[in-house]
């Protein structure tokens, strides 16, 4: 009876790789590459005969392009976090 106590209590606890903060990051950095990607649509012309200047716009060449890489960063700082890590004094 005692050594099926000890094999019990030897299985590791089935744990995610990913707690609750890295979801929470990862789904904070997929808002950011959606707006992003949001952003940078349109301004085209159905006409091929017109040009239209509105696609180098400010919105379209800096922002969008941007929030697309902060969102990245914001990926990667969530797959790296450690979420079991104790903070010091």
């Amino acid at each position: 009876m005692k050594k099926q106590k000890n094999q019990q209590e030897a299985k590791p606890k089935a744990e995610f790789i990913f707690q609750r903060k890295n979801y929470l990051f990862m789904f904070i950095g997929l808002i950011f590459i959606s707006l992003g990607f949001i952003l940078m649509s349109g301004g085209g012309s159905d006409d091929p005969n017109f040009f239209s200047p509105d696609i180098y716009n400010f919105r379209r060449i800096r922002l969008a392009p941007t929030l697309v890489l902060i969102g990245l960063g914001i990926e990667i700082y969530a797959i790296l976090l450690n979420p079991h890590k104790k903070k010091s004094k």
